[in-house]
């Protein structure tokens, strides 16, 4: 009875763990703008593409961006950031050259954008609950002092 009992939560302990590992963390993957979906205020600032890929890092997400801004300009960002709220070295944005993540839930982040030490944008980043999509809401101030409002969807590739 003992070694049954035994077996028994072992075998519950190994089916947990082995549901813990294959989780998807919803953020990773690589996410194309639609632009169709998507509404900018002000609206001539609309990047005419913009592709974002997320790669798993310790506690947190690596994002690579590749944007086609409003003027046809190629521009490349990119950052690693844990998702504790902490201030992460953003490279090639000229809008940012900091960022804080923080995981509210599985589908669920938020963020705030700075440049120079002074706070810009903030927002949120929602993933659907089928993958298929993630929503990313932000406003605050561009690095030209333009006051900014986005609500940016992106398709899951």
């Amino acid at each position: 009875m003992q070694r049954y009992r035994f077996v028994t939560c072992a075998l519950v302990c190994l089916a947990l763990m082995t549901t813990m590992a294959f989780a998807a963390d919803m953020s990773l993957g690589t996410w194309k703008l639609n632009l169709a979906k998507s509404k900018f205020d002000p609206a001539n600032l609309a990047p005419k593409s913009q592709t974002v890929k997320n790669e798993a890092a310790p506690d947190g997400v690596k994002q690579v961006g590749d944007i086609v801004d409003s003027t046809g300009k190629a521009v490349k960002t990119e950052y690693t950031a844990k998702y504790d709220g902490k201030d992460y070295a953003v490279k090639g944005d000229p809008n940012r050259d900091m960022v804080a993540v923080k995981k509210i839930d599985d589908y669920t982040f938020e963020f705030t954008n700075k440049k120079g030490g002074k706070v810009m944008t903030s927002g949120k980043v929602v993933y659907s609950k089928d993958g298929k999509t993630r929503t990313v809401t932000t406003s605050g101030t561009n690095a030209q002092g333009q006051k900014i409002s986005n609500t940016m969807v992106y398709d899951k590739q």
